[in-house]
């Protein structure tokens, strides 16, 4: 900035004599321009003027943080509606206007309950409640918010002027661990027939677990399995077509089953029908899961 560079100084008499000239000189440094000996004006440059703190009517550097987490709060992903404490709306999110369905100018100073009627049926009106009267924070899932079998992660943050809803749609990750819950029940419930065989599989084919049906039918124990590849139990004569069947699994993500046979501990060789499904991770797949029934012949 200019003010880093030592400045010209020239007599008020000489600067208006020769002001094109110092303008000039401006460009380069700042020029002081003095009355009777002393200091009284500096002219500088627009850019050094505008790089100045301040330069815009006053603006604090604190202004400048309030309209950058403004300016940040408008590309949150979140929906964040921010209300007062008589529970009129301040400020909408494009993300929340979305959720609501409304245009963020519609929502300005409308009350937070007009704006979403479900609202009063909802645990979340005693959190909202004590968000304004005894700034008390909440953080969790809440469904119904918005519309029916939605569920939304809520956070409340208390704020001078009242306080922030911040909402996210997780409606999917609810939907994902109820189907695992059922997916673990009906684990269980197999486990608990007694009847039903089955391993995890890596995708190198090892065992990683095996209930106590699939043991009991080889006749070890589980940890003697453990690691083992799958194909070592079956007949040698089998395992090729095992092994083509997983591998189509995993190349197509379809289920598949094959005849195949089971070798007990003692050299027996039990026809069983293998029923294989892929167990697939967020980005690639985790292994198989392998269903193994006794087959009539």
């Amino acid at each position: 900035m200019a003010a880093a560079r030592e400045p010209q100084r020239v007599s008020a008499a000489e600067f208006i004599r020769g002001f094109a000239n110092w303008r000039l000189q401006s460009a380069r440094k700042p020029v002081v321009v003095t009355h009777h000996g002393k200091d009284a004006h500096v002219l500088i440059s627009l850019d050094d003027y505008q790089r100045l703190d301040g330069e815009s009517g006053g603006t604090t550097p604190a202004d400048k943080l309030g309209e950058s987490l403004a300016e940040l709060v408008q590309w949150v992903r979140d929906g964040v509606i921010i209300i007062d404490r008589r529970w009129s709306i301040r400020s909408v999110n494009p993300t929340a206007s979305d959720m609501l369905d409304r245009a963020a100018a519609g929502l300005i100073g409308e009350d937070l309950a007009s704006a979403i009627p479900q609202l009063g049926d909802s645990l979340l009106l005693q959190r909202i409640i004590r968000l304004i009267d005894h700034r008390e924070r909440f953080s969790g899932e809440v469904p119904g918010v918005l519309r029916p079998r939605q569920w939304l992660h809520v956070d409340l943050v208390p704020l001078p002027v009242g306080g922030a809803i911040l909402l996210r749609d997780v409606s999917g990750a609810m939907e994902a661990i109820a189907a695992s819950e059922v997916r673990q029940a009906l684990a269980t419930a197999i486990d608990a027939d007694g009847g039903i065989a089955h391993a995890r599989l890596s995708v190198r084919e090892a065992i990683e677990s095996a209930n106590d049906t699939l043991t009991r039918m080889v006749g070890v124990d589980a940890e003697a399995i453990r690691r083992v590849r799958f194909t070592a139990l079956l007949a040698a004569s089998r395992r090729a077509s095992f092994s083509d069947a997983l591998e189509t699994v995993f190349r197509s993500g379809e289920p598949a089953r094959v005849a195949s046979q089971i070798v007990t501990r003692e050299g027996v060789a039990l026809d069983v029908t293998l029923s294989i499904a892929e167990v697939r991770g967020p980005y690639a797949s985790d292994g198989a899961v392998v269903i193994v029934t006794p087959r009539t012949v």
